[in-house]
């Protein structure tokens, strides 16, 4: 297997890591065509790949919304993956007894913005000696982090991570901070942008959250320049059919130009 990881967390400005899937675990064929693309898009780029997918999404808008294949078929399905790709998985978890099933499957446990503070939820992840990617809540300054870096360490976790998706600007409404990422990144820790939940209008659609998708692109490539050592993707062959976050996923065939935008701007810092 191609586990870009090691290298990351030992050097992580080294390369742009990208991390990108369905946002939740949807048809075997469908998953396994998603990551291929994509892992090959990064291949012939130079990029790290971390295939992403969550097996279930508890902060559903309605409680009509699709959750996923729940914790054994989805850590099942992210095993057969990991294999069939040859590259390294991550999920999202939600509660601690889900951290030690986990680890056994995935190669970095993330955890949601909305448990960022949870601290059994991070000192489980932190024991199963993972890395561990955590999403800022869109409540939180990025200083207030540096208190979820200090559970994660003291809870042995010496592979961290921080991810920025966004901050509330009152109702159904994201920004993005470049200041605030800044700060973030000044903690000391690898800062990933997440470039689709960004650009999320939570909320927006009454029973689900919509989005600006089509600012995706300047964002991500923004965070780039800004000097983040990973992006975090959600994409799908068709959008409006994804089985979450339809409102904000990018397009599958749009991921390699994208890609290669962000790879020319990761450059142009070097020199």
């Amino acid at each position: 297997m191609n586990n870009v990881l090691p290298e990351f967390f030992a050097k992580p400005d080294s390369r742009l890591l990208v991390i990108a899937g369905p946002c939740i675990l949807e048809d075997p064929s469908l998953n396994e065509r998603i990551g291929t693309e994509v892992r090959d898009a990064c291949a012939s780029l130079g990029l790290g790949y971390v295939f992403k997918a969550s097996f279930d999404k508890a902060n559903r808008s309605s409680i009509h919304g699709h959750r996923g294949p729940g914790l054994e078929r989805g850590l099942a399905e992210l095993a057969r993956l990991r294999d069939k790709l040859g590259v390294p998985v991550t999920t999202d978890i939600h509660s601690p007894e889900q951290a030690a099933p986990a680890a056994k499957v995935v190669d970095i446990l993330q955890i949601p913005a909305f448990l960022c503070r949870q601290t059994d939820l991070l000192a489980a992840a932190a024991a199963t000696g993972k890395p561990v990617n955590v999403k800022k809540g869109q409540f939180m300054s990025p200083e207030e982090m540096r208190n979820v870096l200090t559970k994660l360490t003291e809870g042995g976790c010496t592979q961290r991570m921080l991810t920025e998706r966004g901050t509330f600007f009152g109702y159904n409404r994201l920004v993005t901070d470049f200041i605030g990422l800044g700060d973030m990144m000044a903690l000391g820790a690898p800062v990933c942008f997440d470039a689709t939940h960004s650009t999320q209008l939570p909320g927006g659609a009454g029973t689900a959250t919509s989005g600006r998708p089509d600012r995706c692109a300047m964002l991500a490539r923004a965070a780039v320049a800004a000097g983040v050592q990973a992006i975090f993707l959600e994409c799908h062959p068709e959008p409006a059919k994804s089985k979450s976050d339809a409102g904000t996923v990018q397009p599958l065939a749009e991921i390699p130009s994208l890609l290669r935008s962000l790879k020319a701007v990761r450059d142009a810092l070097a020199v």
